[in-house]
Parts: structure tokens; sequence; C-alpha cells
């Protein structure tokens, strides 16, 4: 089972504002998890007006032996307008646009979605349980 809890949080002059979501699938080989803007294709959606957030951005796939990988799917544009990056307990990594990177087995971490012109970001929580 992946289990994903996503935050979408902006910074303003009065404060921060948050919203959360959360999905979740069987590690069954095909299942698939995305996040983006588009509410008909994604489990996980952002505000329609962020547009640093694709209409699909992040896919969350399983693989043949029950193993999650991430995918940041590139979109419309040459060159994206946000920055991802994979944390896991003190190790962080960007995630290459277009790129893929394999979930820790039985572990948990958050994939950060920011956009590159305003303080804002989507935290994407996961949990990859036996």
């Amino acid at each position: 089972m992946l289990e994903l809890t996503m935050a979408t949080v902006a910074a303003a002059e009065e404060g921060a504002t948050a919203g959360m979501q959360m999905a979740d699938a069987p590690s069954e080989p095909g299942a698939v998890l995305r996040v983006g803007r588009d509410r008909a294709l994604c489990r996980l959606v952002t505000p329609e007006d962020w547009l640093f957030v694709s209409r699909v951005h992040l896919e969350f796939q399983c693989g043949p032996e029950g193993t999650w990988q991430v995918t940041w799917l590139r979109g419309s544009q040459a060159d994206p307008s946000s920055e991802v990056r994979l944390v896991v307990g003190e190790y962080a990594q960007p995630l290459a646009y277009g790129g893929t990177v394999m979930l820790p087995r039985g572990g948990n971490g958050e994939i950060v979605v920011r956009d590159r012109t305003a303080p804002r970001s989507v935290n994407v929580g996961f949990y990859h349980e036996f």
C-alpha cells in the first residue's frame, strides 16, 4: 500500500495558508496515483491557478515487485516553472524534469514541488507500507 498526503502551502503577508488531501493505492503491479491540476486524471489535485504545477505533474507507479517509483512528467513547456525534490529523512535529492526515482520500500518521505516565482509549494508526503 502506498499512502499519499498532499499539502498545498502558500505564504502571504498575513501568514501561510494550507489545504490537505489524502489518497492511497495497493502495491499491485500497474497501480498509479497522479498529482496535478487536472481533476479528471489526478487523485490529488492542486488549485487550478497554480500554473507551476502541470495538469499531470507527478505520477506514482507500482512496479512488478510491489515497489513504487515517482516520475516528474514533462509538461507542455520546455523549461519548468517549478523545482521538485525528494526528501527521505536527512537525505534530499532533486528530481530531474522528466526523471524517475524509486521510493524506499517500506519507507516514508516527501516530494516537494516548489514554485520558482512565488512562495508556495506542494508537499506530497508518502508512506510505503509492506
